[in-house]
């Protein structure tokens, strides 16, 4: 998986490569926001026809953990663990400790999934 930051770059890679999104940054020193994406390189020729279906569930389980949907994000990760030639992963295992740490606090109103960074 390439890392990429910035929605001009992910859509202008979208036309050739399935592209997800990943977390949303606020650096300090930068007034946006700034979106990652992945470029995800190799799926094998076989998990093709279910690219649009995990695509889909992967952008619902970023929407849903940003609404703090824990339950939702739980099952959705156990789907994609292991899809995309195993690409995502180290992400995917990330974001389940993320979502098991948040769990117990339920839903926070001051809480946001977007990470500050200096």
């Amino acid at each position: 998986m390439n890392i990429v930051i910035g929605e001009d770059k992910a859509q202008h890679l979208r036309d050739r490569y399935t592209v997800l999104s990943l977390d949303t940054f606020r650096v300090q020193g930068h007034e946006d926001l700034i979106r990652s994406y992945c470029v995800i390189e190799s799926v094998p020729l076989q998990e093709m026809k279910q690219l649009d279906q995990w695509r889909d569930l992967h952008e619902n389980l970023m929407i849903n953990y940003g609404r703090q949907n824990w339950n939702y994000c739980e099952q959705a990760l156990e789907h994609l663990q292991g899809k995309w030639n195993q690409e995502m992963d180290s992400f995917y295992q990330d974001l389940q400790e993320r979502v098991q740490s948040r769990k117990p606090h339920g839903v926070d109103p001051a809480w946001t999934p977007v990470i500050d960074r200096k």
